[in-house]
């Protein structure tokens, strides 16, 4: 590289692209292993190749955000394509979001580059900055085994019934290949990043090249955490197993614990969107400077805005008030500081953009007949837009126009201690400290959960909760918190409260001849729930291929 910017930025693609067969390897589509792996810097070429398969979640589904498909969000514009998830159309043959060939695709990639890496480069060991890069060299196995784990998660929490591959395949072999039970695929992930873990740098500050962006211990670590915690979750542990909730929680504990010990990451209060010096940014996905982002998400009325993902009153509603309160539309006294950012929790800024406030200079107007609002096309249905992850400073005028760069977190801190709550907690209450099957927890449920709070300017949660009220309290920081980082979708699914985006609501304001303001709120879009949707259907294509697949119940 010649920088020390991210290996991520501009992934170059060295042909190593998918074939019609999702696991074959088919050697022509490749350079010869010869060429590719006759040097440090092509060798260097297919771990970023594998790189290249991670994805962000900017406009990952139907060109726009996969929360606009939660009960967090609506999309402005009706006929975008996310609604197949949500209108009665979504079937084996009408898919969504089908990730099977791309993530095969990477896991392909780092079976590749894991079956015929070299150790070194002997034949280059008298030029300049050999022992540096030999240095570099020696984590990229571990990066790419990482990666392929990450792959193999992604596959499972949407398919079920998917394939571990640990090598590549012949022609022969691909269509004849049977899927392991979810257990064994959560098994194989732990095993995996058990076994990079202690392998990989904590940061790459300190190795040659100084790049960041990569797979680092604390990503293997966090994966193994949260891919247990899926595990644990109610969709996938029907008969509550308290055991498979420890697991998750030693597991989020080591990270805990070794950050603590060793100052690897920090619970502070700081920006984490699109920071890369976020000191809870545990992994990235980064994208080269753009405004496509800010085109689809400015609101209406705004140069170059286009309005997208509208954040909904259901969402806003989540957000306690200022001393710690659960928001009751009720309370008079709640209604009327609604949006009122010193009243609420200090996140509720930072996620919605809201009638009143000022936008790149000027007064956001989402009232009935405001200047943003409808009966504009592409007007907010909800009063809300989105301002997490939008650089508010860049511009559409014509003639000097900007771009960006954008940062997706995959892995972040806060997470981690909110996982480590919700897992404790399921097994043992918010309060419980002490030891279990050899693990020592010294600190509570509730106490991860108010780190996060404190964190953020938020009071602790009160004592006395019960378990189901300390359980509905962390589902709702977890909403909070990771707001529009791509956890929401997924958090509906594995604790099975799916029914929940059946109504999205929205807020209706009017403004008064005194310029004073009235609430009403309002159902926006009624949504089709079925709990076959807790998992996507395999495309029949797929099955076409492959008749040991199986395909997930509901969608037969």
């Amino acid at each position: 590289m010649k920088t020390k910017e991210t290996i991520l930025t501009g992934c170059l693609i060295v042909t190593l692209c998918a074939c019609s067969d999702f696991l074959e390897l088919n050697e022509s589509d490749y350079y010869s292993k010869g060429a590719l792996f006759m040097s440090f810097d092509r060798a260097k070429n297919v771990v970023t190749n594998v790189y290249g398969y991670l994805q962000d979640g900017f406009a990952n589904v139907a060109g726009t955000m996969q929360d606009a498909a939660t009960d967090d969000a609506i999309n402005a514009w009706q006929t975008t394509g996310l609604k197949v998830y949500y209108d009665g159309s979504w079937s084996p043959i009408n898919v969504i979001d089908d990730q099977w060939s791309h993530y095969y695709a990477g896991i392909r990639a780092a079976n590749f580059f894991l079956e015929n890496y070299p150790e070194d480069f002997p034949e280059y060991e008298y030029n300049e900055g050999y022992q540096e890069k030999l240095i570099q060299w020696k984590y990229y196995p571990y990066e790419v085994q990482v990666l392929r784990a990450y792959f193999h998660f992604e596959l499972l929490k949407r398919y079920n019934h998917i394939i571990i591959a640990e090598h590549t395949y012949e022609r022969n072999e691909v269509n004849q290949l049977e899927p392991s039970s979810f257990e064994e695929v959560i098994q194989f992930i732990v095993d995996e990043c058990d076994m990079a873990a202690p392998n990989l740098p904590v940061s790459f500050e300190k190795v040659p090249g100084g790049e960041t962006g990569r797979v680092t211990r604390g990503t293997a670590m966090a994966l193994k955490a949260r891919a247990l915690l899926y595990a644990a979750s109610p969709l996938n542990n029907p008969e509550n197993d308290r055991t498979k909730w420890l697991k998750a929680a030693a597991a989020a504990k080591s990270l805990l614990d070794a950050s603590e010990t060793n100052g690897w990451y920090q619970l502070i209060g700081e920006e984490t969107t699109n920071n890369l010096t976020a000191k809870g940014l545990i992994f990235d996905r980064r994208i080269g400077d753009s405004n496509s982002f800010e085109r689809a998400n400015f609101p209406i009325g705004y140069e170059g805005g286009n309005s997208g993902v509208c954040p909904s009153q259901n969402l806003a509603e989540a957000f306690d008030m200022r001393d710690g309160t659960p928001f009751d539309w009720n309370n008079e006294e709640h209604r009327k500081n609604m949006l009122n950012a010193d009243a609420r929790d200090p996140r509720f800024a930072k996620v919605f953009l809201c009638n009143g406030n000022k936008f790149k200079d000027k007064i956001l107007e989402t009232y009935q007949g405001g200047f943003h609002a409808l009966p504009k096309d592409g007007g907010t249905p909800t009063s809300y837009y989105l301002r997490k992850h939008v650089l508010e400073w860049i511009s559409f005028t014509a003639g000097s126009t900007t771009t960006g760069r954008h940062v997706w977190p995959l892995f972040r801190y806060a997470e981690v201690f909110l996982n480590y709550a919700e897992a404790l907690g399921e097994a043992q209450g918010p309060t419980f400290k002490g030891t279990v099957n050899g693990v020592n927890y010294t600190m509570s449920a509730k106490e991860a959960v108010d780190k996060v709070r404190m964190r953020s300017g938020m009071p602790p949660l009160p004592e006395g909760l019960t378990k189901t009220d300390f359980i509905e309290r962390v589902h709702k920081e977890r909403r909070v918190e990771l707001a529009f980082e791509g956890h929401r979708f997924w958090d509906l699914r594995r604790w099975k409260t799916g029914e929940a985006t059946e109504n999205i609501w929205g807020l209706v304001i009017t403004k008064n001849e005194d310029d004073t303001f009235e609430y009403q709120r309002k159902v926006v879009q009624q949504r089709i729930w079925e709990n076959k949707m807790y998992f996507y259907p395999l495309a029949n294509s797929e099955l076409f291929k492959n008749n040991k697949l199986v395909q997930n119940t509901g969608w037969e």
